[in-house]
C-alpha cells in the first residue's frame, strides 16, 4: 500500500478522477499546523468535505440517487463513524504517524475504505477535522447501484467484524515499526 511506504511528514491522498483541486491542500495543511505541535509525533486526520455543496448537488441528482446518498450517510453514522459529515470525499491529509497507524490497521480496500480508516482513527482517538473544499463532478466518476449495495455491505462488515473481535486495531502500533 502506497501510504505505508510514504516518507513525508504529511500524507495526502486524492481520488484519481481529479474532482478535487490540489490548491485546496493549503486549507487542509492549515488545520494540521494549527492543531499539531509536532509533525513527527502528533496524529491528525483532515478530511476534505463537499457537504457545503450538497443542496446544489441534490438538485442535479435523481430522487433515487439522493435517497441512496442519504441512506448511506445514515448507515455510516449509525454503524461506524460519528461526527464526520462527508466520509467519502477522496481528499484527505494525515500526519505521517496517523497515516501509518490507520492504514496499517485497515481491512476494507473497496469504496468504503474511507469509513474503515475514519472508524480506526476514532477508535484510536486521533482528532479528525473537516474542511470545505472545491470539488466538481467528473464525467465517468459515477458510482453504480451495485456499488451502493457493496458499500452498505462493507459498512455492516466493518461494524460486525470490529464488534465481535474478528478484526483488531493495534493501538500500540508505533511508526518506527515500519
Amino acid at each position: 500500500m502506497g501510504v505505508v511506504k510514504s516518507r513525508g511528514k504529511l500524507v495526502l491522498f486524492a481520488d484519481a478522477d481529479g474532482a478535487s483541486k490540489f490548491s485546496d491542500f493549503e486549507r487542509l495543511e492549515k488545520i494540521v499546523k494549527v492543531n499539531c505541535s509536532s509533525l513527527e509525533d502528533d496524529k491528525i486526520v483532515v478530511c476534505g468535505s463537499r457537504r457545503h455543496l450538497e443542496k446544489d448537488s441534490i438538485a442535479k441528482r435523481s430522487l433515487f440517487r439522493t435517497f441512496l446518498m442519504h441512506g448511506f450517510h445514515f448507515l455510516v453514522w449509525f454503524l461506524c463513524v460519528k461526527g464526520v459529515r462527508d466520509t467519502q470525499c477522496g481528499f484527505k491529509l494525515l500526519t505521517r504517524p496517523a497515516a501509518l497507524q490507520t492504514f496499517s490497521n485497515l481491512h476494507v480496500l473497496r469504496w468504503a475504505f474511507d469509513v474503515d480508516l475514519l472508524y480506526i482513527a476514532q477508535y484510536l482517538k486521533i482528532p479528525i477535522f473537516e474542511v470545505d473544499i472545491n470539488w466538481h463532478e467528473c464525467e465517468g466518476s459515477k458510482i453504480t447501484f451495485g456499488s451502493y449495495i457493496q458499500m452498505g455491505l462493507d459498512l455492516l462488515s466493518i461494524r460486525l467484524h470490529y464488534l465481535f473481535g474478528a478484526w483488531k486495531i493495534d493501538a500500540n502500533y508505533r511508526p518506527e515499526n515500519i
